[in-house]
C-alpha cells in the first residue's frame, strides 16, 4: 500500500463498505437485528466464508459489532458511521433542490414568453 493511500482517513472505510451490494444487504438483515454467520449467509448464493469476508470488511468499517455466544458469532448493526454517509448524500439532495429549482423557474419564464 502507498503511504497516500495510508494516510486516507479512515471514515472513508465506511463508504468502501457500503459500496458492495452484498454488503449493504447484510447490514439490511442486521437492521431487525443481531444475527449469527450462518442465518447471515443463508441468504445469498456464495459461501459462509466469503460472508465472513464481508462481515470483516463492515466490522473494519465499525457498521457491525460482533459478539460470541457458545460457538456462534452473532452480529450486530453499529449504525453510527453512516451518519458521514447521510450527511454526504444530504449535501447534494440539497444541491439537486437548489438545481431543480432553478431549472422550474427558468422553463415557467420561457412559458411565459
Amino acid at each position: 500500500m502507498s503511504r497516500a493511500a495510508a494516510a486516507v482517513p479512515s471514515d472513508h472505510d465506511v463508504f468502501r463498505a457500503i459500496a458492495d451490494p452484498t454488503r449493504r444487504a447484510i447490514l439490511d438483515r442486521l437492521r431487525v437485528g443481531q444475527a449469527p454467520v450462518n442465518d447471515l449467509a443463508a441468504g445469498f448464493q456464495m459461501s459462509r466464508p466469503a460472508i465472513s469476508k464481508h462481515l470483516r470488511i463492515l466490522k473494519d468499517a465499525s457498521l457491525v459489532r460482533e459478539r460470541r455466544s457458545g460457538r456462534q458469532r452473532l452480529y450486530q448493526l453499529q449504525p453510527g458511521p453512516l451518519r458521514d454517509v447521510a450527511a454526504w448524500v444530504e449535501s447534494y439532495q440539497q444541491f439537486w433542490r437548489s438545481n431543480l429549482s432553478l431549472l422550474k423557474q427558468f422553463v415557467e419564464s420561457e412559458s411565459d414568453t
